[in-house]
């Protein structure tokens, strides 16, 4: 963890000017590609949407140059941070040293009320330990989980997994949670009524898994009725990109695992695919001619327009981009977290978990 020697102030005179939109608060300063990526990536989520706005968190230093040039200056806050986590930081000592870095400021933005959604793209495990120290967990949560976008069959071209690396245990009680957290999510980020939920397991029949999954299993259907969700029951790898479903349900050390491998898989595809269209004159003529196609298939399995997994169970909501995120990886990030932000979606969040019996008090964002 690297950092200067002294803070500048983090006064919020300039706040007033961001009244009116969704604030993100932006950690620039974590990812493989710095601060210019973000920074690029914020430009391309501005444009699109006249009712974002930013505080960013960095070195002034090199993120005001980046700022003016994008033509930001009116829909950012700079926040001057001279810390930096690094990708091989321990977690432990974020959180004891921590304090000036950019990753820490970020989620205090979001805590002190002034904006609605952090966003990082810095170290997984320092990201969620300084989120659950200085947002908190919500009442009643043991595990919080982090809940990602997969591409899949469903109309909405995604389904939703959680937990995908957050915690690397779960009991049933926990699973429970996830499915009360992704039933939320979906309606929130999918604009699903009456999401469908399944649990994944080794096979779909009810005497497969660990016990845990067995007792999950009971208490995930004993709460579909009046949580107002379906229950598929037990589902499998292979449903995780079908439509059969909506929300996957499973541990961190398994859904992380799926998640990598899903990642390598489409990118062995694309490489597979652009290496046969280059094998002879032919087949270059034959991708030429399915140039269209192309595009639209390598825009269906790029992972950069899922990227940003969401922290789910603290008290706010925090989106972790990928690291290797580019501008147009952390735009889609920034277009999640404004989505959600805009939705209410951590209140939401909150109820539901509050009780099961309150539940069904959700609704999507067109009901608004």
């Amino acid at each position: 963890m690297s950092s200067a020697t002294e803070t500048s102030d983090t006064d919020s005179a300039s706040l007033p000017a961001l009244a009116g939109r969704v604030v993100i608060s932006v950690d620039a300063m974590g990812g493989d590609h710095g601060p210019a990526a973000v920074v690029a990536g914020l430009a391309l989520s501005a444009d699109k949407n006249p009712d974002i706005a930013f505080i960013l968190h960095g070195r002034g230093s090199e993120l005001r140059p980046l700022v003016e040039k994008r033509g930001l200056a009116d829909r950012c806050v700079i926040r001057d941070v001279p810390g930096v986590v690094a990708m091989d930081d321990k977690p432990a000592h974020v959180m004891r040293h921590g304090k000036d870095t950019s990753m820490w400021s970020t989620i205090e933005a979001v805590k002190r009320g002034e904006a609605l959604v952090a966003v990082s793209c810095g170290n997984t495990g320092a990201l969620m330990a300084v989120s659950m120290i200085r947002l908190r967990k919500l009442e009643g949560v043991n595990r919080p989980a982090i809940a990602c976008l997969w591409p899949s069959r469903n109309p909405s071209g995604f389904n939703i997994m959680l937990d995908v690396g957050a915690d690397i245990r779960a009991d049933q009680q926990d699973l429970l949670q996830y499915a009360l957290m992704g039933v939320s999510y979906a309606r929130n980020g999918l604009e699903l009524e009456r999401p469908r939920v399944g649990l994944l397991n080794v096979g779909t029949e009810e005497t497969k898994g660990r016990a845990e999954l067995k007792v999950a299993h009971d208490m995930i259907q004993a709460a579909a009725e009046e949580a107002e969700f379906d229950f598929a029951g037990f589902v499998e790898g292979g449903d995780i990109p079908g439509d059969r479903v909506d929300v996957i349900v499973t541990d961190g050390f398994t859904g992380n695992i799926a998640l990598k491998t899903g990642e390598g898989t489409a990118k062995l595809i694309g490489d597979l695919l652009t290496g046969a269209f280059k094998h002879s004159p032919l087949s270059r003529l034959a991708a030429l001619l399915a140039l269209t196609s192309l595009k639209r298939f390598k825009k269906r399995i790029d992972p950069r327009r899922v990227n940003g997994g969401v922290f789910l169970g603290l008290n706010g909501t925090v989106v972790k981009s990928h690291g290797g995120a580019d501008a147009t990886g952390i735009s889609a990030a920034i277009k999640l977290a404004f989505q959600l932000g805009r939705s209410g979606f951590s209140d939401r969040l909150a109820a539901r978990l509050a009780s099961v019996s309150g539940a069904g008090q959700d609704e999507p964002l067109n009901k608004e």
